[in-house]
């Protein structure tokens, strides 16, 4: 008889992570905050489709960036022949939304978005094949104002989530006719030093130079840094709108430097660029990144459009939180629910469910059919749980019309347990843990010597 053979193990796709309970916590921290500082700016929220028409990203983003050329998850729809492509970013998607449902047909937008990006990366520390931004649009609005609002907004995200050591880069790289005449004069500058130049700007030398300028190669630095400068390059128009951004951002105290090298990896920007930057997570020290892309809305068909945004990086602003001494806390419930016997199993049902209708969070001990758990095996869970009271049910409170109540975190009540009537217990613990009604419960309430 042969030998049955055991099932391989399957794992998850190398640089696509889980994100387990023990780690939940604190991705939900993290975006509770972000939420509400964006709702706090007026941003709405847009949720946009993963996968997109593979044209959204060749056409936004540029057939020679990096990640249309290298990293894109892209696939033909083998049901009807379609070119699709799991989302890199999320910029192009919400402007095609933006620009296919008329958003702004009643004025500008603030919008912001949040979820997983795919790209096809090597996976290393902040970098991962699956990996999560928060990002805010705003569409509609060409003065210098609104590209100062968004860094500040930032700012204040980074004060809720008590993150510091985050520095904020700034810089213009113009609109696209000052940029031609730059990129002829960079492209002259890199020819006579093309024996100093990687495989990689060799490669962009011609298609995309001014990516050149964000090498991260050493040797090439020193060359790198005497290279034409954009800011040389702004018009009247683009100089002014650079000079107003600093103007609102040394007004509100927000501290920048201005780095004449700093570009983004996308084709749509124009004007306005920034990063925040960290020294705190070796190479991959840009949490957040964005500017201006005026260009994208007529890009994609539709008409002259000003508008401004960011993208951060969830998985390395949770790495600076945990750097920052924040720690995952486990979810904890209100109340764990103890049983022993068959009617205080029914009965305790009842009450959780009374529980819940009043807004308590409630875990039940469930336990296999036939093996029933003890009162000390049921307390250990409850402990382990984090709930703040303990409600044990025995076929005594049942007789009684009774659950006994205990406090496990209250330093005054701990230890101490009492003895409420069965239909009073959700509104005791209500004002226990909610903090409500200041009622007087010693008609009903029995103390245990």
């Amino acid at each position: 008889m042969s030998e049955i053979k055991k099932p391989e193990k399957i794992v998850g796709v190398k640089g696509m992570n889980d994100i387990l309970p023990s780690e939940a916590p604190l991705w939900e921290l993290f975006e509770n905050t972000v939420q509400s500082v964006l709702k706090s700016y007026g941003f709405q929220q847009i949720r946009t489709p993963i996968v997109e028409p593979t044209a959204v990203f060749a056409r936004g983003l540029g057939t020679v960036t990096d990640i249309v050329e290298k990293e894109m998850y892209s696939f033909v729809d083998s049901m009807n022949g379609d070119h699709l492509t799991l989302r890199p970013e999320s910029t192009a998607g919400v402007v095609r939304a933006a620009l296919e449902h008329n958003l702004t047909y009643d004025g500008p937008k603030r919008l912001w978005y949040a979820g997983p990006m795919f790209r096809h990366e090597r996976p290393q520390r902040g970098r991962y094949r699956q990996f999560h931004q928060v990002g805010a649009e705003a569409i509609g609005f060409n003065g210098p104002d609104i590209d100062a609002e968004l860094i500040m907004l930032c700012q204040r995200l980074w004060d809720d989530l008590g993150l510091e050591n985050i520095r904020l880069e700034l810089n213009s790289i113009g609109d696209a006719d000052e940029r031609l005449r730059h990129r002829a004069d960079l492209i002259a500058y890199f020819e006579k030093h093309k024996d100093s130049l990687d495989a990689d700007a060799q490669r962009r030398l011609y298609s995309n130079p001014l990516r050149i300028l964000d090498t991260k190669n050493p040797t090439m630095q020193a060359m790198v840094n005497e290279a034409p400068k954009l800011l040389d390059y702004l018009g009247d128009e683009s100089r002014a709108h650079f000079e107003g951004v600093q103007k609102i951002l040394r007004h509100s105290n927000i501290p920048f430097t201005i780095n004449p090298r700093l570009v983004r990896g996308m084709d749509y920007y124009n004007r306005t660029v920034f990063e925040w930057v960290t020294d705190q997570l070796g190479s991959q020290g840009t949490v957040c990144g964005g500017g201006r892309y005026d260009p994208l809305v007529e890009i994609f068909g539709g008409k002259p459009t000003p508008a401004c945004g960011f993208a951060m990086g969830v998985e390395r602003l949770l790495e600076l939180m945990k750097a920052a001494g924040e720690q995952a806390r486990p979810n904890q419930c209100d109340v764990y629910l103890v049983h022993l016997g068959e009617q205080a199993q029914l009965q305790a049902f009842v009450l959780a469910e009374r529980l819940r209708d009043a807004g308590l969070d409630v875990v039940l001990h469930c336990a296999s059919a036939n093996a029933a758990s003890s009162l000390k095996s049921q307390m250990k869970k409850a402990d382990a749980s984090g709930a703040a009271f303990t409600i044990i049910l025995g076929e005594d409170e049942v007789a009684r019309n009774v659950a006994s109540v205990k406090a496990m975190r209250s330093a005054q009540h701990e230890g101490g347990q009492v003895s409420i009537e069965f239909d009073n217990v959700a509104e005791y613990l209500v004002d226990q843990i909610v903090g409500a009604d200041d009622h007087d419960h010693s008609d009903h309430i029995h103390y245990h010597p």
